[in-house]
Protein backbone atom coordinates (compact mmCIF):
# COMPACT_ATOMS: atom_id res chain seq x y z
CA UNK A 1 0.00 0.00 0.00
CA UNK A 2 1.54 3.34 -0.99
CA UNK A 3 2.00 5.91 1.78
CA UNK A 4 3.03 9.39 0.65
CA UNK A 5 5.17 11.41 3.06
CA UNK A 6 6.77 14.86 2.82
CA UNK A 7 10.44 15.33 1.94
CA UNK A 8 12.67 13.51 4.44
CA UNK A 9 9.57 11.72 5.73
CA UNK A 10 11.17 8.32 5.16
CA UNK A 11 14.03 9.27 7.48
CA UNK A 12 11.56 10.45 10.12
CA UNK A 13 9.61 7.19 9.93
CA UNK A 14 12.83 5.22 10.39
CA UNK A 15 13.68 7.33 13.46
CA UNK A 16 10.23 6.60 14.94
CA UNK A 17 10.64 2.87 14.34
CA UNK A 18 14.16 2.93 15.79
CA UNK A 19 12.88 4.65 18.96
CA UNK A 20 10.77 1.56 19.68
CA UNK A 21 13.20 -1.06 18.45
CA UNK A 22 16.79 -0.15 17.75
CA UNK A 23 16.89 -2.83 15.08
CA UNK A 24 13.67 -1.88 13.30
CA UNK A 25 15.58 -0.72 10.22
CA UNK A 26 13.14 -0.72 7.34
CA UNK A 27 10.01 -1.50 9.38
CA UNK A 28 7.69 0.89 7.54
CA UNK A 29 9.19 0.08 4.16
CA UNK A 30 8.62 -3.64 4.80
CA UNK A 31 4.91 -2.99 5.38
CA UNK A 32 4.17 -0.01 3.12
CA UNK A 33 5.37 1.38 -0.17
CA UNK A 34 6.72 4.61 1.38
CA UNK A 35 7.11 7.39 -1.17
CA UNK A 36 8.16 10.99 -0.68
CA UNK A 37 6.24 13.63 -2.58
CA UNK A 38 7.81 16.69 -4.15
CA UNK A 39 5.98 19.71 -2.65
CA UNK A 40 6.81 21.71 -5.77
CA UNK A 41 5.03 19.29 -8.11
CA UNK A 42 1.50 17.98 -8.45
CA UNK A 43 0.90 14.39 -7.40
CA UNK A 44 -1.64 12.45 -9.44
CA UNK A 45 -3.43 9.46 -7.88
CA UNK A 46 -6.18 8.07 -10.12
CA UNK A 47 -8.64 10.98 -10.73
CA UNK A 48 -7.24 13.00 -7.84
CA UNK A 49 -4.58 15.69 -8.21
CA UNK A 50 -2.80 16.73 -5.02
CA UNK A 51 -0.75 19.89 -4.74
CA UNK A 52 1.14 21.43 -1.84
CA UNK A 53 2.02 24.87 -0.46
CA UNK A 54 4.39 25.74 2.35
CA UNK A 55 2.61 26.66 5.58
CA UNK A 56 3.87 28.88 8.38
CA UNK A 57 4.64 26.58 11.31
CA UNK A 58 7.47 25.88 13.76
CA UNK A 59 8.58 22.90 11.71
CA UNK A 60 8.25 22.24 8.00
CA UNK A 61 4.56 21.92 7.18
CA UNK A 62 2.51 21.92 3.99
CA UNK A 63 -1.04 22.76 3.09
CA UNK A 64 -2.53 20.22 0.70
CA UNK A 65 -5.12 20.72 -2.02
CA UNK A 66 -7.08 17.89 -3.63
CA UNK A 67 -8.73 18.53 -7.00
CA UNK A 68 -11.11 16.01 -8.53
CA UNK A 69 -13.39 17.18 -11.32
CA UNK A 70 -15.15 20.33 -10.13
CA UNK A 71 -14.50 19.58 -6.44
CA UNK A 72 -11.59 21.36 -4.76
CA UNK A 73 -10.66 20.68 -1.13
CA UNK A 74 -7.79 22.40 0.67
CA UNK A 75 -6.48 21.53 4.12
CA UNK A 76 -4.27 24.15 5.78
CA UNK A 77 -2.30 21.77 7.96
CA UNK A 78 -0.71 23.50 10.95
CA UNK A 79 -0.16 27.13 10.00
CA UNK A 80 -0.30 30.70 11.19
CA UNK A 81 -2.08 33.06 8.77
CA UNK A 82 -0.15 32.64 5.55
CA UNK A 83 -0.47 34.15 2.06
CA UNK A 84 0.86 30.97 0.42
CA UNK A 85 -1.92 28.91 2.02
CA UNK A 86 -4.54 31.52 1.06
CA UNK A 87 -3.40 31.39 -2.58
CA UNK A 88 -3.36 27.60 -2.53
CA UNK A 89 -6.93 27.50 -1.18
CA UNK A 90 -8.20 30.10 -3.68
CA UNK A 91 -11.63 29.11 -5.01
CA UNK A 92 -11.82 25.86 -3.04
CA UNK A 93 -15.16 24.16 -2.60
CA UNK A 94 -14.16 23.39 0.99
CA UNK A 95 -11.33 24.89 3.02
CA UNK A 96 -10.47 22.87 6.12
CA UNK A 97 -8.45 25.19 8.34
CA UNK A 98 -6.93 24.57 11.71
CA UNK A 99 -8.11 26.75 14.60
CA UNK A 100 -5.76 25.59 17.33
CA UNK A 101 -5.79 28.99 19.02
CA UNK A 102 -9.57 28.91 19.30
CA UNK A 103 -10.56 32.40 20.36
CA UNK A 104 -7.05 33.32 21.50
CA UNK A 105 -3.83 34.58 20.00
CA UNK A 106 -0.22 33.52 19.78
CA UNK A 107 3.02 35.43 20.24
CA UNK A 108 5.77 35.10 17.62
CA UNK A 109 7.00 32.78 16.38
CA UNK A 110 3.61 31.86 14.98
CA UNK A 111 2.46 28.40 13.95
CA UNK A 112 -1.32 28.29 14.39
CA UNK A 113 -4.56 30.16 13.61
CA UNK A 114 -7.46 31.36 15.69
CA UNK A 115 -10.99 30.75 14.41
CA UNK A 116 -11.21 34.41 13.38
CA UNK A 117 -7.94 34.16 11.45
CA UNK A 118 -9.20 30.99 9.74
CA UNK A 119 -12.28 32.96 8.71
CA UNK A 120 -10.11 35.76 7.32
CA UNK A 121 -8.05 33.28 5.29
CA UNK A 122 -11.27 31.72 3.94
CA UNK A 123 -12.58 35.16 2.91
CA UNK A 124 -9.28 36.13 1.26
CA UNK A 125 -9.20 32.82 -0.64
CA UNK A 126 -12.82 33.22 -1.83
CA UNK A 127 -13.70 29.68 -0.77
CA UNK A 128 -17.25 28.33 -0.76
CA UNK A 129 -17.24 26.71 2.72
CA UNK A 130 -15.00 26.72 5.77
CA UNK A 131 -14.50 23.83 8.18
CA UNK A 132 -12.63 24.56 11.41
CA UNK A 133 -10.53 21.72 12.79
CA UNK A 134 -7.64 21.02 15.17
CA UNK A 135 -9.10 22.99 18.07
CA UNK A 136 -9.24 22.24 21.77
CA UNK A 137 -12.24 20.35 23.14
CA UNK A 138 -12.79 22.90 25.92
CA UNK A 139 -13.76 25.58 23.37
CA UNK A 140 -17.44 25.68 22.47
CA UNK A 141 -17.81 24.98 18.71
CA UNK A 142 -20.54 27.61 18.39
CA UNK A 143 -18.10 30.25 19.70
CA UNK A 144 -15.52 29.19 17.10
CA UNK A 145 -18.10 29.40 14.33
CA UNK A 146 -19.19 32.87 15.50
CA UNK A 147 -15.58 34.09 15.54
CA UNK A 148 -14.93 32.75 12.02
CA UNK A 149 -18.18 34.33 10.76
CA UNK A 150 -16.90 37.72 11.88
CA UNK A 151 -14.53 37.44 8.89
CA UNK A 152 -16.18 34.96 6.51
CA UNK A 153 -19.81 35.16 5.36
CA UNK A 154 -20.06 31.67 3.85
CA UNK A 155 -21.05 28.45 5.62
CA UNK A 156 -18.82 27.54 8.58
CA UNK A 157 -18.65 24.20 10.40
CA UNK A 158 -16.61 23.22 13.44
CA UNK A 159 -15.76 19.62 12.62
CA UNK A 160 -15.97 16.78 15.10
CA UNK A 161 -15.27 13.06 14.85
CA UNK A 162 -17.36 11.61 12.04
CA UNK A 163 -18.18 14.92 10.31
CA UNK A 164 -18.90 14.24 6.63
CA UNK A 165 -18.90 16.63 3.70
CA UNK A 166 -20.24 16.07 0.22
CA UNK A 167 -18.35 17.92 -2.50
Amino acid sequence: MPVWVPPRGSQRLRAVADAFDGEAGEFFEDVFDVREYDPGAALRIADLTLSFAPALHYVESFAIRADCGAARLTYSGDTAPCDAVVEHARGSTLFICEATLGLGSEEPPRGHCSAREAGAMARQACVERLALTHYYADVEPSALIEAARAEFSGPVTAVDDGTDFEL
